[in-house]
């Protein structure tokens, strides 16, 4: 019996012990549906505060219920660990480490780079890898296979098994989750590729085998360069709305009751999230070595980036129409995360919106009942114990993020002008002079 063959039964009878490699907003959602579907998972990260906390049975990723965890963890099913050599013993490992861009624009594959170099030392015949990490197309085949293959002396396809998938989390969502959002795969190889979809089959919904590791690789900044691109034209489209003097929020609703050829995108501060402000810029970056230029998504990245620096200027106008300097005035922002609902503060831009206000002068305050405690880079800020009392007391109030949890209409009433960057208070600031939208 060859490694395919051995491989493919572990999977069908679930004998198969599983690795993941990074326990944050990918990989422990990975690891507890994986542990739903009856097999054994060792969940590897570096941070042993994490780790210690997830072998208490606690959760710290919102998305992830602690009961799950207590209850994989005290069936021992689940466990985590800082100790990489873990991973001699296991059968097939997903990689779920983060894929940064460094100040220059340029992609930071360190933590691939670590992980490769760490499963390297422990790699054996038969192990299935799958990269989930979101990257450009060709990391897959040019450094974790060359690494592997270089490390091990054994053969990718025959030997060991090697693919990428790409990671589709949408964070607070509850609707599509990682059980039943549909996941492509592509192999190295052919038998790459099948191995890697029986794994994933014994507990994902729908599995999307495609012919190649380039291919999962290009779908996923598809995704995300789409969406991108679309953030950015109804941005634009804002403050073409501003110049004209027309509510882009009426103009999106009234385009949307075109039932074919129109997807809804609203306008926003900004883009945030680990996917859509980042991977677009990889595939750009990789085009740059091929002499090319992707003219859409360098320019989708200029206007969404510019947002924040927008949204400070109309708070600025909106501040002049009561005769007040931006500076000195108390500008309360709602909503730190990058999206509402969630606890996410990455590339959120209202850590922009809230470093230019401070540049201009204002004296800033935030809120936001999911994010506590902002430390970024060399200030920390806390949320305001009583959020009525900060809107009452403040010159303006921005809405930056529109967590469901806040009392609009209470909003509305008490504060004496507020900018809403997310249209959170809909028909109420209709006809409203103390209201200003994007």
């Amino acid at each position: 019996m060859n490694h395919k063959e051995e491989s493919l039964i572990k999977f069908a009878d679930k004998s198969a012990i599983i690795g993941i490699l990074g326990l944050g907003y990918v990989g422990l959602p990975l690891a507890v549906v994986f542990a739903d579907a009856g097999f054994k998972v060792v969940g590897i990260d570096p941070i042993q505060s994490k780790v210690d906390e997830l072998n208490s049975g606690n959760s710290y990723i919102i998305d992830v219920p602690t009961e799950a965890i207590e209850k994989h963890v005290k069936s021992g099913r689940f466990t985590a660990s800082s100790d990489f050599s873990r991973l001699r013993d296991v059968d097939a490992v997903s990689i779920c480490v983060p894929t940064p861009l460094r100040k220059t624009g340029d992609p930071d594959l360190s933590f691939i780079i670590s992980a490769t170099e760490e499963l390297a030392k422990y790699i054996h015949p038969g192990m299935v890898i799958v990269l989930e990490s979101t990257t450009y197309p060709g990391t897959t085949r040019e450094m974790v296979q060359t690494r592997l293959e270089e490390v091990s002396g054994m053969k990718t396809g025959k030997d060991f098994f090697l693919a990428f998938s790409p990671e589709r989390v949408d964070p607070g969502r509850k609707d599509f989750t990682t059980i039943n959002t549909p996941k492509v795969i592509g192999g190295i190889t052919p038998e790459c590729g099948e191995v890697a979809s029986a794994w994933y089959r014994g507990a994902i919904k729908i599995v999307v085998p495609v012919s190649s590791a380039e291919v999962a690789e290009m779908a996923k900044l598809l995704e995300n360069t789409f969406r991108m691109i679309n953030i950015g034209l109804v941005n634009e489209l804002s403050i073409m709305c501003d110049r004209l003097g027309v509510d882009v929020w009426e103009v999106i609703d009234a385009a949307a009751t075109k039932p074919f050829g129109f997807m809804k995108f609203t306008p926003g501060p900004g883009l945030g999230g680990h996917c859509i402000p980042i991977d677009p810029l990889y595939l750009s970056w990789k085009l740059k070595t091929l002499n090319y230029t992707a003219r859409f998504i360098e320019l989708a990245s200029e206007i969404n980036t510019g947002m924040p620096r927008y949204v400070v200027n109309r708070i600025q106008d909106a501040l002049n129409t009561q005769s007040k300097a931006l500076k000195g005035s108390r500008v309360l922002v709602l909503g730190a995360a990058y999206k509402p609902d969630i606890d996410d503060m990455r590339e959120s831009p209202a850590l922009d919106v809230i470093h230019l206000l401070q540049l201009k002068g204002a004296v800033v305050s935030y809120h936001d009942p999911f994010v506590p405690h902002i430390h970024h880079d060399d200030w920390d800020f806390f949320s305001i114990p009583d959020l009525m009392d900060g809107v009452k007391k403040s010159d303006l109030v921005a809405i930056i993020t529109n967590h469901s949890a806040y009392d609009y209409a209470a909003i509305f009433k008490d504060a004496r002008l507020i900018f809403d960057a997310r249209n959170a208070l809909g028909k109420l600031s209709k006809g409203s002079d103390k209201v200003f939208k994007l």
